[in-house]
């Protein structure tokens, strides 16, 4: 199939991409195009317009160390998440969980923003952006606003982003010096869609003891579920750096499926984000850094 006409707006600014996502036809942003391009192809969606924002210059990896934020662009690769050591070190679940986004040309290809916007269920950024209690800037003709990044998705495919808005940064926490990260997901085969993920973050003191956790799942219901709250209660004050005892894995696998129904995920799935969250947990607490997932 092809997909259906469209006229292509090239724009070199963020007002000009706005300005034509205001237009009276329809509208869709163009970045990597990893997700928008089979659904032109398959006509599930019919634009009348297509914004490439690649070259409007939302590309940077910026350490605002005032504001204790991690500012990344919206066009920033999928790649460039997984390898910048920038973000690598002060956003160790981004890198963590970009490694698990489809293949390497993909990864070469889709964006951070596109990858929030787009809202699917199963992507793995937009859950590790929840974990680490994200935000988002979106700018529209009434100008910018900063939304949390667990109230950006309205649903599956669907986010409480305005026709003329569009994602132009993501903010998260610095991660402090003894940050632990992991993002481990369970799919049918390598590679495809993940049924259950789950993105875990810990902090530790000088003593070695967890000061804090934080994480989220995808692919177990239709938004992120955040998952801080039991996984801080469980990890607080444990070593970091030694094997966790199983009774605690056993415990954070039961209380995140316990969390992920109550949230309407089914049995399976439940106790299938459990058991990716005690493997997570226990990678993120241990000595050495998660391998690559590619």
């Amino acid at each position: 199939m092809t997909s259906p006409d469209f006229e292509l707006v090239v724009a070199t600014s963020v007002g000009d991409a706005v300005e034509a996502l205001a237009g009276e036809r329809p509208a869709r942003v163009l970045a990597g195009g990893q997700s928008l391009v089979p659904l032109l192809v398959t006509r599930a969606v019919r634009p009348s317009v297509l914004v490439d924002v690649n070259e409007v210059g939302l590309d940077g990896v910026a350490v605002d160390r005032a504001a204790g934020l991690l500012r990344l662009g919206a066009t920033v690769r999928h790649r460039t998440v997984e390898r910048h050591p920038t973000i690598r070190r002060w956003a160790p679940l981004l890198a963590a969980a970009a490694a698990w986004v489809g293949h390497p040309p993909i990864r070469h290809r889709g964006t951070l923003g596109g990858s929030l916007a787009h809202a699917d269920p199963a992507a793995e950024l937009p859950a590790a952006v929840v974990a680490l209690d994200g935000s988002v800037t979106v700018r529209g003709v009434a100008g910018a606003r900063i939304l949390a990044a667990a109230d950006l998705a309205a649903g599956p495919f669907a986010t409480v982003l305005a026709p003329d808005e569009l994602v132009a940064e993501v903010a998260v926490p610095l991660a402090g010096q003894r940050a632990g990260a992991a993002f481990c997901e369970w799919a049918p085969r390598h590679r495809d869609r993940a049924e259950a993920g789950v993105g875990v973050a810990v902090e530790a003191d000088a003593r070695g003891a967890c000061t804090g956790a934080r994480g989220a799942t995808c692919g177990v219901t239709p938004r992120p579920v955040d998952l801080t709250d039991v996984l801080d209660d469980a990890l607080r004050g444990v070593t970091v750096g030694g094997p966790l005892p199983d009774a605690l894995v056993r415990h954070v696998a039961g209380a995140v499926t316990g969390v992920c129904r109550e949230h309407g995920a089914g049995t399976d799935s439940a106790a299938l984000a459990g058991a990716m969250a005690a493997r997570a947990a226990v990678r993120a607490m241990g000595p050495t850094p998660e391998a690559d997932a590619a």
